[in-house]
């Protein structure tokens, strides 16, 4: 498994937290920030599986 599947995998759970924590107290930056960090891991563990797939073939 790529190492960037790994943080991205991460990166996802600390959106999420983020996401629901700026939900819960009214933030709406810091649930945006959440969202973002959601995407962007989404992001970097798409290109991790990518590379495992070159590496497979």
């Amino acid at each position: 498994m790529d190492k960037d599947r790994v943080i991205g995998a991460a990166k996802v759970i600390k959106g999420k937290v983020k996401a629901a924590v700026g939900k819960g107290i009214g933030d709406k930056k810091l649930e945006s920030d959440g969202e973002a960090d959601k995407i962007e891991g989404k992001v970097q563990n798409a290109v991790g599986g990518v590379k495992d797939t070159i590496r497979d073939a």
